[in-house]
């Protein structure tokens, strides 16, 4: 249930529409609220500062209406701007790039907020009454005994909001061209892939690798999808409750259809009821996601790079910058037990994840864009500088050899798509890596 609810806040994160419409309802409340306190006489104190002269009807329905019309028309004009900057970045970066755009709190957060002045002001438009005009139902004496009706405080409040707005356009129109530079893009996919690698092996430790899975009884999947979440709280809860341990078959972002394995049971007899609970913690979606899944970044990383040094664009610059952002997430990674969050109990562990080690990363990072690198003598020579940085933060040998064989596969490639002064400036920079790590 804990992984629902997780996964249920991180897609309503990812949606337009989830802040506007809060914003909405917080902004009818307050808008009620405040009409409230101008009909009871709680805002009477207005009328005696000389710095705030009171509005008239007209006066405060032209404000309201001015401030209406033009929060409705800015936030229209938000959204087409924004649309074409997601339409922009998703086809010059991959469209595995819209889920980062989805989820921007400043685009969203501009949105809510004009379309929420707008919700406001016309609430409190609805309230105001000309001098000639009584409430059909006025029984107060507040409700009869002014001309017309007036409220002060609400009036004051808006005309806040609006100037609020302002100040979120002009941030919005920072904003935008800001978020779609290839190095805010880069940044940002980068810093967010750090932050999920310290969340997902919250230990530091270079020496230890997943443990060995102890097989048993499969575990079907019944659905299709993208695996978005595993709860491994739930699943120690499971085993532990039916005294078995549970071997997952599949990672977070693995697409899974009815009859693949989810899981194999060691010592449990898999009955409908504990069927149920394991399907229970593993949720799929139509997507893969961010959350979890720290392949995702990586292969966003991997395909801007890729993108980058296709013969179409041949931009080597914008694959360096993500060469660089994958040499410290591996740097990371060198330095962090790499078993995931597997429960155990008095020495009993309950819980195996898919074996995800050091060589899993490095084959889904540099491996996967070494072929495009090599074709570029400028990344070719950035990337033995990439991966020199990230041995030299890492103690342990087994895994500075993995990148001892990058380097050398790195230098193979190369020499089947470069040559002449090119080739030689690499093979020179590979005999330094070697001197340098052996």
């Amino acid at each position: 249930m804990t992984a629902q609810i997780r996964w249920l806040w991180s897609r309503l994160n990812a949606n337009y529409w989830f802040y506007p419409a809060l914003f909405s309802v917080f902004s009818a409340v307050l808008a009620f609220t405040l009409i409230w306190l101008d009909r009871n006489g709680f805002a009477d104190w207005l009328n005696t500062m000389s710095i705030i002269v009171p509005a008239r009807p007209d006066g405060a329905t032209n404000m309201l209406s001015v401030i209406a019309g033009s929060m409705i028309g800015t936030a229209a004009t938000v959204f087409s701007i924004t649309i074409a900057a997601v339409a922009y970045a998703s086809g010059n970066y991959g469209p595995r790039l819209l889920t980062n755009f989805m989820e921007d709190k400043g685009n969203q957060l501009s949105l809510a907020t004009f379309i929420s002045t707008f919700v406001y002001s016309i609430i409190v438009l609805r309230s105001v009454r000309a001098e000639d005009e009584v409430a059909a139902n006025a029984t107060d004496a507040a409700s009869t005994a002014l001309p017309g009706f007036v409220p002060q405080l609400s009036l004051l409040v808006a005309f806040a909001l609006m100037a609020i707005s302002v100040a979120v356009l002009v941030f919005f129109l920072n904003h935008i061209p800001s978020s779609i530079r290839i190095n805010t893009v880069l940044e940002g996919i980068g810093e967010r892939l750090l932050k999920q690698v310290r969340a997902e092996f919250p230990q530091r430790s270079c020496e230890a690798e997943p443990d060995e899975q102890p097989g048993g009884q499969p575990l079907r999947a019944e659905g299709t999808g993208y695996v978005q979440m595993i709860d491994f709280d739930e699943l120690g809860e499971i085993a532990e409750e039916y005294g078995c341990a549970i071997s997952l078959k599949v990672r977070t972002g693995d697409f899974v259809h009815p009859g693949v394995t989810l899981a194999e049971l060691d010592g449990g007899e898999p009955d409908e009821d504990l069927t149920d609970k394991l399907h229970s913690a593993l949720i799929l979606g139509a997507t893969r996601t961010p959350k979890q899944d720290p392949d995702f970044l990586i292969d966003e990383l991997v395909e801007i790079a890729l993108r980058a040094l296709s013969p179409g664009i041949n931009d080597p610059f914008t694959a360096i910058t993500a060469l660089h952002w994958l040499g410290a997430a591996t740097a990371e990674l060198g330095n962090r037990d790499l078993r995931k969050n597997a429960r155990q109990e008095a020495n009993e562990k309950w819980v195996y994840p898919l074996p995800d080690g050091f060589a899993h990363f490095v084959r889904r990072g540099f491996g996967a864009v070494r072929s495009a690198v090599a074709t570029s003598p400028r990344a070719s020579l950035v990337m033995f500088d990439v991966l020199a940085n990230a041995a030299s933060t890492i103690d342990e040998e087994y895994r500075v050899d993995l990148l001892r064989g990058e380097a050398a596969l790195l230098l193979e490639q190369a020499r089947t798509a470069l040559q002449g002064p090119d080739l030689q400036d690499v093979e020179d920079r590979h005999a330094d890596f070697r001197a340098r790590f052996g």
